[in-house]
């Protein structure tokens, strides 16, 4: 890729309408680095569902991930890769429905409550996929437990994951981390910028560390980041649309998902409205 296209598409994915603190603080997104990973790729996992407590023991997955991990298998399958990805319950019939808006031809793997590991270690094994990658997916911190960016502890949420970075490591095979905040598993390789800058950062940073780490305004957009990556390495339109993205986040509402910053079951990702997304896509779209 060119020097310009990276540095494009680095700037669209730092904007940041949340003000979280780590973006204006972190380095460049290694895009160049993605794009030669990602153009060797044979067959990637991606794992997502990020969950919302709605009360009284409910948990449902949030709007950020899903559509951007949908985004993400669509442009890989149409380049003709292989694409396998896992949530838990939470998010399950969430990312289902984002993939089947989509028109993808994968379904969500439903994760196993207990031993959780050893089936990822299983499922790597068979599938041998050359990346692992994760988008908006909780990741365990220092003192052991899993965050949300307030702080609190939401290990009783959802299903333990945070092997899934080390078994990769040990085959082989290269993971990418997507993340908008700091406490989502493979974002540890930028512990000094999230522990300065990003508030409850010492507590909520995660312990793994990916290969490449990618951060945006909002993790979702990374869909879209990777989706033109893979359109210039394939010279091929693998962009979504308007009309498309606008009926997947309609599909995931209907099917119990919430905006994850305000438990709101509203068309809205992390408290902002559609509009905004689109337009970030569409700078995206002007680049590719």
């Amino acid at each position: 890729m060119s020097k310009d296209y990276n540095a494009n598409l680095d700037e669209i994915m730092r904007f940041d309408p949340g003000n979280r603190g780590l973006l204006g603080n972190a380095p460049a997104n290694p895009v160049q680095e993605l794009t030669d990973s990602i153009a060797k790729a044979t067959g990637v996992f991606v794992l997502t569902g990020f969950p919302v407590n709605m009360g009284e023991g409910v948990y449902t997955g949030e709007t950020d991930g899903p559509l951007g991990a949908a985004n993400i298998a669509y442009a890989f399958e149409a380049a003709g890769v292989p694409v396998w990805l896992f949530t838990d319950l939470e998010a399950y019939w969430v990312l289902n429905e984002a993939l089947l808006s989509r028109g993808c031809k994968a379904r969500a793997v439903l994760l196993p409550e207990k031993e959780t590991d050893k089936f990822m270690a299983r499922q790597m094994d068979a599938l041998k996929p050359s990346h692992c990658l994760t988008i908006e997916r909780p990741g365990k911190a220092a003192d052991g437990h899993y965050h949300n960016m307030r702080g609190g502890i939401i290990d009783e949420m959802l299903v333990d994951t945070s092997s899934y970075i080390a078994s990769a490591k040990e085959r082989g095979i290269t993971t990418i981390s997507i993340g908008d905040g700091g406490n989502e598993i493979g974002m540890g390789g930028l512990r000094e910028v999230i522990e300065s800058h990003v508030p409850h950062g010492d507590v909520i940073c995660a312990q793994e560390c990916a290969d490449i780490i990618l951060m945006s305004g909002v993790s979702n957009w990374w869909g879209w980041g990777i989706s033109s990556v893979l359109s210039r390495i394939h010279n091929k339109n693998l962009m979504n649309n308007d009309e498309n993205e606008l009926k997947m986040l309609h599909e995931i509402v209907c099917a119990g998902s919430v905006d994850g910053s305000t438990k709101q079951a509203t068309e809205s990702i992390d408290s902002l409205a559609p509009e905004v997304h689109l337009g970030v896509m569409h700078r995206v779209i002007d680049i590719t």
